[in-house]
């Protein structure tokens, strides 16, 4: 072949160019999460001064932590993509705070220590942020909750939603026996802590837009509380579960299931307030399968039922409590309920997603 020659002229020159954001930005960018001088300034201006604690500010890969010697540890994990981030009764912080401090709870565990990712989309406001982490950090101080390491990614425009926290937990566990449906007996009784619905209920009117008579404000609140309660109180406490998504209904159903046993629920005992059940009745939903945020089942033989009613009275939001099933030798795994007119019918678990993004 005969030779080539290239034309330097009409060669496109190539240009890598990294442009440099001066002064702080008001908007997340790219760069943030780019590990360099962006990265570092979010960490000194939203995050240190908000979580501010001897292991966080040692400024290492990891906290070391120093749980009391002979003292079992509780460990969860939970991811948080609420939709909208701030909500009536709530927001996507005090929500990660408690939606992880309180599946410790459910182990009998004391909340101690949290670890924290944030994923943050680009152009989301530095004051969004900035709001979000100074409602996070209060709720954890009010729990007595350190948050001790965490991580930032920032992804594309139009990629993230503004922001997605996903936390982990560790807690010390307080109680003297295994709080787990294995713990489960027949005869035991089934306490609820308060009105359901409210948190699903509140999200899904702030996203739409719609105006019932009466404002419902989510559940979202710490249990730890009232769970420490039944353990000093000398209640022996079977098991435990927060009403997250899938709601009562879903939550009963687990236990069941993984007890090899059979629940009973009464559905005239089961708190639900007006306007949640008018909602409910208006958009075609069963309250019992509406998600909560501060609502928990407590199984406890049926001979601590009345002194553990008064305890999670004292200390549980969202009250009063009620006694409203029991558990039984048979159908193994199957759960019923009691209609107000008398009528039984099987629960089953939700075929698809009701509310999608509530927590």
């Amino acid at each position: 072949m005969p030779n080539e020659s290239v034309n330097a002229s009409a060669a496109v020159p190539l240009s890598f160019t990294c442009p440099v954001p001066l002064g702080r930005p008001q908007e997340i960018q790219l760069a943030h999460g780019g590990g360099g001088r962006l990265t570092q300034d979010l960490i000194d201006r939203v995050f240190i001064p908000a979580f501010r604690n001897s292991a966080l500010g040692t400024r290492h890969d990891g906290a070391l932590l120093s749980p009391p010697p002979g003292v079992a540890l509780a460990f969860t994990t939970d991811g948080h993509v609420v939709s909208p981030l701030f909500f009536r009764g709530g927001d996507i912080g005090a929500l990660a705070v408690h939606g992880t401090a309180n599946d410790l709870a459910m182990c009998g565990a004391r909340p101690r220590w949290l670890s924290v990712g944030f994923v943050l989309e680009e152009g989301l406001p530095m004051a969004t942020l900035e709001r979000v982490v100074a409602l996070m950090a209060a709720a954890a101080r009010s729990a007595g909750i350190e948050v001790v390491t965490g991580d930032t990614k920032v992804v594309e425009r139009g990629k993230g939603d503004g922001l997605y926290i996903t936390t982990s937990g560790i807690g010390l566990v307080e109680s003297p026996t295994v709080v787990a449906p294995a713990s489960v007996r027949a005869g035991d009784v089934i306490l609820l802590s308060g009105d359901i619905g409210r948190h699903g209920m509140a999200i899904l009117a702030e996203r739409e837009g719609l105006a019932f008579e009466s404002p419902i404000e989510s559940d979202s609140a710490l249990l730890w509380p009232a769970v420490e309660a039944l353990l000093k109180g000398g209640i022996e406490v079977r098991c435990l579960r927060d009403l997250t998504r899938g709601g009562l209904a879903t939550a009963v159903i687990e236990i069941a299931e993984a007890a090899g046993l059979a629940a009973h629920l009464d559905e005239s005992a089961i708190p639900v307030s007006e306007p949640v059940r008018g909602a409910c009745e208006i958009l075609g939903l069963d309250p019992a399968y509406v998600a909560n945020e501060g609502r928990f089942v407590a199984i406890v033989p049926a001979a601590d039922a009345g002194r553990a009613l008064e305890l999670i009275e004292r200390y549980a939001p969202g009250g009063p409590p009620a006694r409203i099933g029991e558990f039984r030798a048979s159908p193994c795994g199957q759960t019923t309920i009691r209609s107000q007119i008398g009528v039984e019918r099987i629960l089953d678990r939700l075929s698809g997603e009701q509310l999608p993004r509530i927590c």
